[in-house]
């Protein structure tokens, strides 16, 4: 490979600004900005993605990692098959390694820090540290690295880092489906005698008016991780005098050896109980923080390190999740306190307690349990994402736990010291996010901290009120009630994959069914769906039946015995097509809903992927004659996604169908020809498309013209004004969004509303 000018693949850390995120990565850019803004940070120089890049090119390994990074993403809920393609993608990595020409690119920045010098070297990520992720511990970071094979060998491991299952499913999680790349910071290492983190906003309480500081002995390391519990320091921004002081348990600190390597050193309970920082380092890592703040423009998440009785910046980036607390009225019954801690992440949660000792044993965490542990990292995550409420031994409110907990909106409590101990296994208790308490039994929810742990969701009151309703899009049931209690008008699109999968337990539903076990299925679809449906009764519940494709269906275990090898499933065997041809499959998912309208008939049945006439009527049969359809004031909807349905729904309308909901991705893909998950044909895809609009508003016409339904699922009519003002002009009934887009999609779509009544007005 013939490499470019120097500056195209590395930059000293002075050079960068904000605006280089892109190639940088957030820390590296977030770095620049500090040095800009005359503050201290270590010397140092970032490796740009490009040196990734390129070494992947050159050693014929990039399209290869691009593809099974796409499969590893279909395959997040398959922890073995995750496993085993992140195991692939990084022996590529390794197998690539670095090309010569950067390697003697970045030996010669090395150089430049002087001889013998020893540096961290910190992943920097495209898309990590930014406003609404912040990848808290999950790519590599290798502290005291020395020599030049020391230095590529770490630069490697962070490149690797970006495959490791944890980050995988962190990706999905947030969102993020492109191919990731990865920049790396290289800079001097600061030999810490003390070192920790400070947020310029109180993360467990949104509170702007002070900086918390967290400290302990030697690296960050023990803090960022919550190996131990650090001291918490609660300093005022109007005076930089200390509010509040807790004193945490530091039982061991991480220094440099004399091997030059990390070397852990056990500290007696003096010193693990001794303060860590003076009223004066306090007093100058406050300054700092919101010098960072100020220059940044938003509270923002640091680390710091003191060295020498100098105090040093090595990182910062915004904090992602701020949430904001309303306190709840005295409790009117009696809390009888099992533990304490530090409040990480707002909200209250009951369920039985399940105490686990290492990441690997979190198949025995049932969804909705609380889950106790002595510390978390973030190979916890999948089992975190399942717990209702997450309290740990040691680690305070900036520790990995507490960063993951609140972006998941699940209540934590960390640095409760002696959780694993005194919380034992089948107990009930309510977890209290919001007051770092543990309490016996399950306290009613009016008696616990009510919160909303992204943004402050408006009473009804509060909101808009809009002839249009808004939906909700759900996915699985674990936030069903704190979803409900939002100003929204239902459920518009309720998607069964996900619940679907983990009443299957990973496996194809075949395999289920010749183990004879199809009756657990039923019950576990049931438990999920019905729990939404009462949570939202009287409020309607469409309920969209499984659109797996067939590679997805081939993913799970068992599925290759029975899914087609199919070269383009997106149009393949799936949806409406599919209940026709595997009827017995379909009745199980029909018996389930059957049941939970037996309590809550405010569930709609909704047919995806619908093509042409001759199939809906078959499954509509299907529907007519299982005991679903014999039920009184089902709704039948149909999603409309092929293009073919502009021209076919006044049949479907004659044949019982009520309802159309526009899957808005699907259709701008069958009308543009497009792939929607194709990053080459990125910028073809456009929901806004004049002849995808045109298939919209011949879609809502005809569901006005024969008075049904008509709804639209998906983001634009969120973030494109104009998008939700085309919607309303067309006299679409309902839009459904994701939860955390609720409120801004009802002022967007007030605001529509009002500018066509004055238009008529006028």
């Amino acid at each position: 490979m013939d490499a470019g000018s120097p500056d195209d693949y590395i930059r000293d850390i002075s050079t960068l600004t904000i605006a280089d995120a892109e190639e940088a990565g957030g820390k590296g850019a977030n770095m620049g900005e500090l040095v800009a803004a005359g503050l201290p940070v270590p010397p140092g120089f970032v490796l740009l993605r490009a040196c990734y890049r390129d070494s992947m090119r050159a050693a014929g390994v990039q399209s290869e990692l691009a593809a099974l990074h796409r499969e590893a993403l279909d395959a997040i809920t398959d922890n073995d098959r995750l496993t085993e393609l992140s195991e692939w993608m990084q022996a590529l990595v390794v197998k690539a390694g670095v090309t010569d020409a950067i390697r003697h690119m970045i030996l010669d920045a090395f150089r430049v820090l002087g001889q013998g010098a020893v540096v961290a070297v910190r992943s920097s990520a495209t898309g990590e540290d930014g406003a609404d992720a912040s990848f808290a511990g999950m790519n590599a970071t290798i502290t005291n690295v020395s020599g030049d094979e020391g230095l590529i060998d770490a630069v490697v491991r962070c490149w690797m880092s970006l495959f490791s299952p944890r980050v995988i499913t962190y990706r999905s999680s947030r969102g993020f489906t492109g191919e990731p790349a990865m920049a790396v910071v290289i800079q001097q290492m600061v030999d810490s005698e003390k070192a920790g983190v400070a947020f310029t906003a109180d993360p467990s309480t949104g509170a702007l008016d002070r900086v918390i500081i967290e400290g302990a002995f030697g690296l960050g390391e023990v803090v960022v991780s919550g190996s131990v519990e650090p001291d918490t320091y609660i300093v005022s921004k109007e005076t930089l005098a200390p509010l509040d002081i807790r004193i945490g348990h530091k039982s061991f600190k991480i220094v440099r050896g004399g091997d030059g390597h990390d070397t852990t050193v056990d500290l007696d309970d003096t010193q693990a109980d001794s303060r860590v920082l003076t009223d004066d380092e306090l007093r100058s890592i406050a300054e700092l923080a919101i010098a960072i703040e100020r220059h940044n423009g938003c509270p923002q998440d640091t680390e710091w390190a003191l060295a020498g009785g100098k105090a040093f910046l090595v990182q910062a980036r915004p904090i992602t999740t701020l949430g904001h607390v309303t306190p709840a009225p005295a409790p009117a019954q009696k809390r009888v306190v099992l533990a304490r801690g530090l409040a990480a992440a707002p909200g209250a949660a009951s369920g039985r307690v399940r105490v686990l000792n290492t990441p690997d044993e979190g198949g025995r965490l049932t969804d909705g349990e609380i889950l106790v542990a002595r510390m978390t990292n973030p190979d916890w995550l999948p089992t975190i994402r399942r717990a209702a409420a997450l309290v740990t031994d040691t680690g305070g409110m900036t520790c990995h736990a507490a960063i993951v907990a609140r972006e998941l909106g699940v209540p934590c409590i960390v640095g409760a010291r002696t959780a694993t101990r005194d919380l034992h296994d089948g107990t009930t208790v309510t977890v209290d996010g919001g007051r770092g308490e543990v309490i016996a039994g399950r306290i009613r929810p009016e008696s616990a901290t009510e919160t909303s742990p992204r943004v402050s969701a408006p009473t009804a009151a509060e909101s808009p009120v809009t002839g249009t309703k808004v939906y909700v899009n759900l996915a699985m049931a674990d936030s069903a009630e704190s979803v409900a209690a939002q100003h929204t008008d239902g459920v518009g699109l309720l998607r069964a994959e996900f619940m679907l999968t983990e009443a299957l337990d990973g496996r194809h539903p075949r395999d289920l069914i010749a183990r004879g076990e199809q009756r657990v299925l039923v019950d576990r679809m049931v438990s999920s769906v019905g729990r939404i449906a009462a949570a939202f009764n009287p409020r309607p519940v469409v309920y969209r039946a499984t659109d797996f494709r067939s590679n997805e269906f081939r993913g799970l275990k068992g599925g290759e015995a029975f899914e087609p090898e199919e070269h383009n499933p997106m149009i393949g065997y799936r949806g409406c097509y599919r209940y026709v041809k595997e009827p017995d499959l379909f009745a199980l998912e029909l018996e389930a809903l059957a049941r939970v309208r037996e309590q809550s008939p405010n569930v709609a049945l909704m047919i995806p992927f619908v093509r042409t006439k001759w199939e809906l009527e078959e499954c509509l049969s299907l529907v007519d004659t299982s005991p679903l359809g014999r039920q009184r004031g089902l709704h039948r909807w149909v999603m409309a996604e092929v293009p073919s349905v502009v021209h076919w729904l006044p049949e479907y309308i004659g044949m019982g169908i009520d309802g159309v909901s526009i899957g808005s991705n699907d259709l701008t893909q069958l009308v543009l020809g497009v792939d929607r998950d194709s990053d080459v044909c990125a910028e073809l895809f456009d929901e806004s498309d004049p002849a995808v609009l045109h298939a919209i508003r011949r879609i809502i016409q005809t569901a006005n013209k024969f008075n049904i339904t008509s709804s639209l699922c998906g983001q634009a009519p969120s973030t494109n004004p104009a998008f939700a003002e085309y919607l309303v002009r067309m006299g679409i009934t309902s839009v459904s969004v994701n939860p955390d887009a609720v409120d801004a999609t009802r002022r967007v779509v007030a605001a529509a509303e009002r500018r066509v009544l004055l238009e008529a007005a006028r």
